[in-house]
């Protein structure tokens, strides 16, 4: 990894961070992406400090707003003239629907939308650093997700945390096998990851009733240091070297379920996705 670029999302906590202190080590300059200040700053000075490196550095964006993503790529670039490596990791969940200020459901938009467009506007220096690798952060969830077009945001009803976090999850891993397939001869790798039953804060935001409960199912869940070890595998490994449009679990490549391997549901996903980020559907 040495003297590559690597841009993960979601990295101030849980897995994102322990891959963050990972790469780091490895030799890779990392740059962390966060939602708030204080805790990117945090971050920063504990992947700094545990990984050795001071190849470091953080960005600030909050993924619920489309123009932010925008604004993020844009200050990557300014910064960085390669990246061989993206992590779109950051995710989020709610017990009720909420929109953001685009006026998307707010679990699609996070966990979805706004990694299609960062990825999108960085196409060009990914293939620019090829080969690279985009690794993008999904979980078995989405085998129970479903889409549906007319009702995409649950606009017309239907919402609940588990059917709009499954949903998410299976965008996921469409993206991952259109992404791939559109980039197969430019050297850049796609992968989707399930990183286990990771103890993270994501669950944080389930309902109130049911957080003991979380608490309880924790203690049993893997730590964010292991989720975070297939995610480097699939960004440094020479395992994963030449890999694209996998789904992986435990360093391993597994089918993802039916719906995920539909390629005419991930190219509508593609076109709908291009549509409401607003870049051309090419």
């Amino acid at each position: 990894m040495i003297d590559k670029t690597a841009l993960i999302t979601g990295a101030s906590s849980g897995i994102g961070l322990e891959a963050a202190v990972k790469i780091a080590g490895m030799g890779a300059e990392v740059v962390l992406v966060a939602r708030d200040s204080a805790k990117g700053d945090r971050a920063l000075a504990e992947v700094a400090r545990r990984s050795g490196s001071r190849r470091v550095s953080w960005l600030r964006c909050d993924l619920s707003s489309l123009d932010e993503v925008r604004t993020l790529a844009d200050a990557f670039r300014a910064r960085h003239q390669r990246l061989d490596v993206l992590v779109n990791n950051a995710g989020t969940v709610s017990p009720r629907r909420q929109t953001t200020g685009d006026g998307f459901e707010q679990t699609f938009a996070v966990n979805h939308l706004a990694h299609f467009l960062l990825t999108n506007l960085l196409i060009d220096l990914l293939v620019k650093s090829a080969p690279s690798r985009v690794v993008n952060v999904t979980s078995a969830a989405h085998r129970s997700g479903a889409l549906d077009f007319a009702n995409l945001q649950y606009e017309r009803g239907g919402y609940s945390l588990l059917r709009a976090y499954s949903r998410s999850k299976l965008a996921n891993v469409l993206f991952t096998q259109e992404l791939a397939l559109r980039l197969a001869a430019r050297r850049v790798t796609v992968n989707a990851v399930h990183p286990g039953a990771v103890s993270t804060n994501i669950w944080s935001h389930t309902w109130p009733m049911v957080r003991p409960l979380v608490a309880t199912w924790k203690l049993f869940m893997l730590s964010a240091e292991q989720g975070a070890d297939t995610i480097v595998y699939l960004a440094e490994s020479a395992g994963a070297e030449g890999q694209s449009g996998g789904y992986y679990e435990k360093n391993r490549r597994v089918d993802p379920s039916r719906s995920a391997q539909d390629r005419a549901l991930a190219r509508r996903l593609w076109e709908e996705s291009a549509r409401l980020a607003g870049i051309p559907p090419v």
